[in-house]
């Protein structure tokens, strides 16, 4: 069942989002205002007068209690935000007392004015949060197809083959590493089966990448070495699960295997400001054929991303000095203060 709840007002695209469609619909009204072009400047900036300080201490407000509207129910987050807006509006109105809306209007219609901005105020506001509402409930179909491309591409059927192989080979050598093998392996799909639809903590996935990374040596053996660079990484970071694996399961797919000898690879994570960066390194081998896998992975994670964070996290790919180099920045935030997307 979808958690119906309000945006993240601290993030920058609902906040982008937020001061383009008030300013549009506050030009839109002046140009609706009157037909003669010359004034549209002059009605325009009247008009901000009330419009943007209401519009500013609203977008302000708003992310500072962010946390909270998103924590009460639904009804009752809409409510606030409407009772937030609205007292703006009036308390701006009121310390103007005789600012205009649009064209010059008598003295005596001071209270008519303030009605009609508030009615207008308040179905603004009703619009952008059913907009809001629409965007996240689009993004819904996304998520649930990212878990089904997770279970299906994530832990390729080669993998699990080749690693129930790899334990089968060491059940009478060493059974106490094929233990812990088959234990590594059960934690990585007890993950795959969790609530994708809640963040994780970067120490948890960072598990994961250690986890998945032991398996993998049973299998490679002295070809695969990984650069571990995780000082700074703050372990109580919020994050998409299952960000990280696949990443580097790609990473040993085209770097590791097609190598005749040693390949390394790179996995990097720190905190750079309020920024949380990942780089995942791997030796680029232009001969070797890609693969659908590879690509599908992509896309799952930007498609999460921006479920996720919105605007404020990207991924990028790019090759250099003949290593394919993966990086991904998002936000940081401490993972107890978020909760279901």
């Amino acid at each position: 069942m979808d958690v119906v709840a309000l945006p993240d007002f601290r993030n920058l695209g609902v906040i982008a989002r937020m001061l383009m469609a008030v300013n549009a619909l506050a030009l839109a009204g002046v140009l609706a205002a009157g037909p003669d072009l010359g004034g549209t400047l002059d009605r325009f900036l009247r008009a901000a007068i009330i419009v943007e300080p209401v519009l500013l201490a609203s977008v302000a407000t708003l992310a500072m209690f962010s946390s909270w509207l998103r924590r009460v129910p639904y009804a009752w987050g809409v409510f606030w935000v409407l009772a937030l807006v609205l007292g703006f509006t009036a308390l701006v109105l009121t310390g103007l007392g005789d600012a205009r809306l649009g064209a010059p209007e008598p003295a005596g219609a001071t209270f008519g004015q303030i009605a009609r901005a508030l009615l207008l105020a308040a179905l603004a506001t009703a619009g952008l949060l059913g907009y809001f509402h629409l965007f996240g409930r689009a993004y819904s179909p996304a998520l649930a197809e990212a878990r089904l491309q997770a279970l299906q591409s994530r832990i390729r059927p080669h993998f699990l083959f080749n690693s129930l192989n790899a334990v089968l080979s060491l059940v009478r050598v060493d059974p106490r590493r094929a233990e812990r093998a088959l234990e590594d392996l059960a934690d990585l799909f007890r993950a795959l089966m969790s609530d994708a639809g809640r963040f994780a903590r970067l120490s948890d996935e960072i598990t994961l990448l250690e986890r998945y990374a032991s398996i993998e040596q049973l299998r490679l053996g002295e070809r695969l070495r990984i650069t571990w660079s995780l000082d700074s990484a703050p372990d109580d970071a919020a994050m998409p699960p299952l960000v990280l694996q696949p990443l580097l399961e790609n990473a040993v797919y085209h770097g590791v295997e097609p190598a005749t000898g040693p390949a390394d690879i790179l996995v990097e994570i720190e905190l750079r400001g309020k920024r949380l960066r990942v780089r995942i390194e791997n030796p680029h081998w232009p001969d070797h054929a890609p693969h659908a896998g590879n690509r599908m992975a992509l896309v799952n994670i930007r498609e999460r991303l921006t479920l996720f964070f919105d605007a404020e996290a990207r991924i990028d790919t790019r090759i250099e000095a003949g290593r394919y180099c993966t990086l991904i920045e998002m936000p940081y935030r401490p993972v107890e203060v978020e909760r279901s997307a």
